[in-house]
């Protein structure tokens, strides 16, 4: 058992729990959330004693997404001389390392099934955008909010979510960086199930983990790879652009107006620049 700081793993009949734990209010992802996803993954995936994974978060809600507070120096160097090339070509790389931590989960050969509960936020819905099959309780929210911090989405939702809700719904959720409810989640086909609460849902999600772990799993894992193979290039070409993307146009007055607005705790002002 390693002792990881912002999950927690077990493993039993099968089946591995993965549970977000912070350390931040709302299990924000951090650095320690960036560093250890992958690691997780890539060793779940080599286990040939786990068969499926359920994935989920602690507490109340699933994740708030990015701890704007402590990654905010991803961004400082880019807004402070955004001119050079030097700060572009690492934020490409930051970048890049984000994206292949949840890449590492869609590339699992394992099946992963997130239970949700409350609020699923940006980075958390790029996060099940990368999971096989999600399950919501009654009481989850989920807003794809880059937008509204100056931010064009990069780590995933907006290359894998068109193949789960269709792109009109994925253009407004990404317009509108909107919250809608389970109810609403599942009409549009983010979630498969609604259910209760958040037991429930989690119970349902290892009720479907036992299910996939009792079938042969070398099977599973080859209808998955063909399920995967339609897209996969398509996304992997998608997240490369968007990297390129943000790293020469992200930079604006608008983003440092947004994170401090956040930090101030009020409305943002957009200027378009």
């Amino acid at each position: 058992m390693t002792d990881w700081l912002a999950f927690t793993v077990e493993t039993k009949d099968n089946v591995a729990q993965v549970t977000l734990t912070g350390p931040g209010k709302g299990n924000t992802m951090g650095p320690d959330f960036w560093r250890e996803l992958p690691e997780i993954f890539g060793g779940l995936d080599a286990d040939p004693e786990v068969h499926a994974i359920v994935l989920t978060g602690s507490g109340k809600h699933f994740s708030y997404g990015l701890d704007l507070s402590s990654m905010a120096g991803t961004f400082g160097p880019l807004l402070a001389d955004r001119a050079l090339a030097a700060p572009r070509t690492d934020f490409l790389g930051e970048v890049r390392r984000l994206q292949a931590a949840i890449t590492a989960v869609a590339d699992c050969r394992k099946p992963v099934i997130a239970a949700v509960s409350g609020w699923c936020i940006g980075g958390g819905l790029d996060l099940i955008a990368a999971a096989d099959i999600r399950y919501a309780s009654a009481d989850a929210t989920f807003s794809l909010r880059e937008a509204k911090i100056a931010i064009v989405a990069d780590v995933g939702s907006l290359q894998r979510l068109p193949g789960i809700i269709g792109e009109g719904h994925l253009r407004e959720l990404a317009y509108t960086g909107k919250d809608i409810d389970a109810a609403r989640a599942e009409k549009i086909g983010l979630v498969n199930d609604v259910f209760p609460d958040q037991e429930a849902a989690l119970d349902a999600a290892h009720a479907t983990a036992r299910e996939i772990a009792a079938n042969p799993p070398l099977v599973v894992q080859g209808v998955k790879d063909v399920v995967d193979q339609r897209r996969r290039d398509e996304v992997a070409a998608g997240l490369r652009y968007v990297a390129a993307w943000n790293a020469a146009f992200l930079p604006s007055e608008d983003l440092t107006e947004a994170v401090q607005a956040v930090f101030e705790k009020r409305a943002p002002e957009f200027r378009g620049r």
